[in-house]
């Protein structure tokens, strides 16, 4: 039996006749109901009832769907990560950053910096103007003029080394300011380290000092040639056989290489040994000079451990190591691994080779050649021997 509804009084006119149209009677009936006045008064708290339990079964059914996804979402785990393929995931540790140092004051011949660092200046002593070329290593553009330091070699003073005991103190102190002398004639660091960790200027940064000799290094995207422009020479007093250092060596070293990287924007990467560098052009061979050939203390001063790092004299400029530097170095030096990069095809060819042929001007830095170690009479190629006491031959 079809049950008939009519509209109720005040509906609108079209009501009904829409009403017709709906075939559902519990449809027609909602529909209805939709568009009739409002109920009289009386009926309001019933009609209230019904919106409030229409309101809760609402909340219901919304939270019994939102646990319901919950759950599945739970199940079925998180979704993929999405990583960008042109970006290099780094492995281990990411690198140091390094720290802010500022000159805080400087007082007669000593300068203090905000690391703790203090930087003796009585021994400094002018040289030339600080001017290079850096070669670009990925193609053939020109070379780029620059005045700035770009990296730092490590060195020994190859001097004689005194017990470091208190009994020693006249002796240390005696051989410490010989040695200062003697580096300040021959222009030979720019910075020396002695043995109680005390730094002092010999060569300003913006002036050449003659400490590296014939010389090579390459980053990511420059090559160097000939050092002693183009990078800082910083010494420890001390001496290759014995590769030891004292603590306050250590922790002055740390300062000095906060302070020169973070003033002159040089990468970790062109913190390097004598031994990383010194070529041999005679020969084509690498190691002239094997100060630091192993056991520097990268670490210790806060860099990379540079001896990872292929030496661009060997797969990039053409050079050769041989047996006695392969056993000097203990393999840190040299560690072989399969050439990252080769140089541009005659990029080097008309500019850097000339500069790599080319002797430096002024006098020639101390001798850490292997001829020290095999006993060989030291001397600078002109005819003048050591024989000043220190043991500190020329190069």
């Amino acid at each position: 039996m079809a049950i008939r509804t009519r509209p109720a009084a005040g509906c609108p006119p079209w009501a009904g006749q829409v009403a017709r149209y709906i075939p559902d009677p519990v449809a027609r009936l909602r529909f209805l109901k939709a568009v009739s006045p409002a109920l009289p008064s009386q009926d309001t708290p019933r009609r209230l009832t019904l919106q409030r339990l229409f309101l809760l079964a609402l909340i219901a059914l919304a939270a019994f769907l939102s646990f319901s996804l919950f759950r599945g979402a739970a199940h079925a785990g998180p979704p993929p990560m999405r990583r960008n393929p042109s970006v290099a995931v780094a492995a281990g540790p990411a690198p140091k950053s390094n720290p802010d140092v500022w000159l805080v004051e400087r007082s007669g011949a000593t300068e203090t910096y905000s690391n703790g660092l203090r930087v003796d200046n009585r021994y400094t002593i002018a040289t030339r103007t600080r001017s290079y070329l850096a070669f670009p290593v990925h193609d053939s553009s020109a070379a780029e003029h620059r005045t700035r330091p770009a990296g730092v070699v490590f060195h020994t003073t190859e001097s004689q080394q005194a017990p470091f005991e208190a009994q020693q103190n006249g002796v240390l102190k005696r051989i410490g300011e010989s040695l200062l002398d003697y580096v300040r004639r021959r222009r030979s660091y720019n910075f020396v380290i002695d043995r109680f960790g005390r730094v002092y200027r010999v060569v300003p940064e913006d002036q050449v000092a003659n400490h590296a000799g014939h010389s090579l290094w390459a980053d990511e995207k420059w090559a160097y040639v000939n050092l002693n422009a183009s990078f800082l020479g910083v010494s420890f007093e001390a001496e290759t056989r014995q590769a030891t250092i004292s603590p306050g060596q250590l922790r002055s070293a740390t300062m000095l290489v906060e302070m020169l990287r973070n003033r002159y924007h040089i990468a970790s990467a062109n913190c390097v040994t004598h031994a990383q560098v010194s070529v041999n052009p005679l020969n084509m061979r690498v190691g002239y000079h094997v100060d630091w050939a192993a056991d520097f203390p990268f670490e210790a001063l806060g860099l990379p451990d540079n001896y990872a790092i292929p030496m661009p004299s060997l797969w990039q400029f053409g050079f050769e190591s041989d047996e006695t530097f392969r056993c000097m170095d203990g393999g840190d030096a040299v560690r072989r691994r399969r050439p990252r990069r080769r140089f541009a095809a005659g990029s080097l060819s008309k500019t850097a080779a000339p500069e790599l042929s080319r002797t430096a001007s002024g006098d020639p830095p101390l001798r850490h050649g292997r001829e020290q170690r095999s006993g060989v009479v030291g001397g600078d190629g002109e005819g003048r021997g050591w024989g000043w006491g220190l043991g500190i031959g020329d190069g």
